[in-house]
C-alpha cells in the first residue's frame, strides 16, 4: 500500500513535471514568437526609413546636378547678354564715330564750297 501511494505520487509528479516541460516549451515558443514579431515590427519600419533615405539621397543627387546644369545655363545666358552689349555699345560707339565724321565733312564740304565761291568771287572781278 505504501509502495504503491509512492508509486502513484511519483507517477504523478513525473506527469506534473511533463506538464510543466510541456509550458515551459510553449512559454518560451510563446515569447520567442513575439519577439520575431516585434523584431519584424520594429524592421518594417526600419526598412521603409531606408527606402525613404535611399530616395531622397537619389532624388537629392538629381537636384544637385539640375542644379549645376542650371547655373552653367545662367552663367551662358550672362555671356551672352554681356556680349550682346558690347556689342550695342560698339554700334553707339560707330553711330557716335559716324556722326563726328559726318560733321567734318560737313565742315570740310562748307569749307570747300565757301573757298570755292571765294575764288569765283575772286575771279570775276579780275576779267
Amino acid at each position: 500500500m505504501l509502495s504503491s501511494i509512492v508509486k502513484e505520487h511519483q507517477s504523478k509528479q513525473a506527469a506534473r513535471k511533463e506538464r510543466q516541460e510541456q509550458k515551459r516549451k510553449e512559454a518560451v515558443q510563446a515569447a520567442s514568437n513575439l519577439t520575431q514579431a516585434l523584431v519584424d515590427h520594429l524592421n518594417v519600419g526600419v526598412a521603409q526609413a531606408y527606402l525613404n533615405q535611399k530616395k531622397l539621397d537619389a532624388e537629392a543627387k538629381q537636384l544637385q546636378h539640375s542644379a549645376t546644369n542650371f547655373a552653367k545655363q545662367t552663367q551662358s545666358w550672362l555671356n551672352l547678354i554681356e556680349s550682346f552689349s558690347s556689342a550695342l555699345k560698339e554700334i553707339g560707339d560707330v553711330e557716335n564715330w559716324a556722326r563726328s565724321i559726318e560733321g567734318d565733312m560737313r565742315t570740310i564740304a562748307t569749307a570747300l564750297e565757301y573757298s570755292y565761291k571765294g575764288m569765283i568771287v575772286i575771279e570775276l572781278p579780275m576779267f
